[in-house]
């Protein structure tokens, strides 16, 4: 933890083998850790700086080792954070009250990042191994397409449209 007005180091919150990723919950009371060797998520309460629940992931017939998190993505309503899991190929969809993984989506090879459309409707996976995007309807957690976008994508952003329109007439951004 680091202090932003004297930029000095302030506290540190122990996590599972080689921390990747952290994210903030949208008010701001939790900071989400993901342990890419450990192959955990550690929660943690931002007002004590410590851990109030780690994240288990197992898919069946995938080995252990092969289930890395690294990339984490809150759904617009906060209700569900998206997981990245690495050569595990898939995406975890966790409850963000109970922390209890509700499933598993199959992606692209090696998911690292993940991204959502501004109207929080669409999840974006970059599948570095397989040189892919994979879009999710961030709702239903199904998979709509594969897009091919060239050798190992690593992370993802999406930003709206300004004063655009979609090719069939929609407003930017706007989605059936």
């Amino acid at each position: 933890w680091i202090d932003t007005k004297t930029l000095q180091a302030m506290d540190a919150t122990p996590v599972g083998q080689r921390p990747r990723f952290a994210a903030f919950s949208a008010d701001g009371t939790r900071l989400w850790a993901s342990s890419e060797i450990g192959g955990t998520v550690s929660v943690i309460d931002v007002a004590s700086r410590k851990v109030i629940e780690t994240i288990d992931f197992a898919v069946k017939g995938i080995a252990a080792d092969r289930i890395q998190p690294v990339g984490i993505q809150f759904s617009k309503d906060g209700r569900h954070a998206f997981v990245a899991l690495g050569p595990s190929d898939r995406v975890a969809v966790v409850d963000t009250a109970t922390f209890k993984v509700e499933s598993y989506i199959l992606v692209g090879r090696r998911v690292w990042q993940l991204a959502l459309n501004a109207a929080g409707t669409r999840l974006f996976t970059t599948n570095g191994v397989s040189g892919d995007v994979t879009v999710i309807d961030a709702g239903t957690f199904k998979p709509i397409r594969t897009v091919k976008v060239g050798r190992f994508p690593w992370g993802a952003a999406a930003r709206p449209m300004v004063n655009a329109k979609a090719p069939d007439g929609r407003a930017a951004g706007a989605t059936p």
